[in-house]
């Protein structure tokens, strides 16, 4: 599996993965990592048809990920795995899935949790998980789409903690 891109959004696949990252990637999947997206039928067939043509979408659960991700099936394959919260990203990469960048794309507020840009809102639970994956040397980068400028998460953490 030749992941080109891992992105937290909790939108999933919506017109800024179809339009702009799956092509500046140039993958030929989407692999949608998530327990309950995976879960709801609807949900999948939802996110099945929202993918681009060309491009082949799965839904599964964190566990099936980590069962499937050295299968030679995956061999050369280009993929774009999308999350909706660091702490599915910290458990693949426990497993020794090997991520080497994260980009955040849109995390939104809820109760508990606390705004950290316009578009990311965090709780306890993802700091901490994002900082294991800061620990493991994974780049966390705030991006919503490929022409906007890098913002390291870490720092922007930092500043609000």
């Amino acid at each position: 599996m030749d992941i080109k891109l891992a992105r937290i959004d909790d939108r999933l696949v919506h017109g800024q993965v179809v339009t702009t990252w799956t092509k500046i990637t140039g993958i030929s999947r989407i692999l949608v990592v998530s327990d309950e997206a995976a879960s709801s039928e609807l949900r999948k067939f939802l996110l099945k048809q929202a993918s681009p043509p060309g491009v082949k979408t799965n839904v599964m659960t964190v566990e099936k990920l980590i069962e499937v991700s050295a299968h030679r099936l995956l061999d050369d394959v280009k993929v774009m795995l999308l999350f909706t919260n660091p702490t599915d990203v910290s458990h693949l990469v426990k497993a020794g899935v090997p991520i080497e960048k994260v980009n955040i794309g849109g995390m939104k507020f809820s109760n508990g949790k606390k705004m950290i840009t316009n578009f990311v809102s965090v709780d306890e639970t993802d700091i901490e998980a994002f900082k294991f994956l800061n620990l493991q040397g994974i780049e966390l980068e705030i991006r919503k789409v490929p022409s906007d400028r890098k913002i390291n998460l870490i720092d922007v953490l930092k500043k609000v903690e």
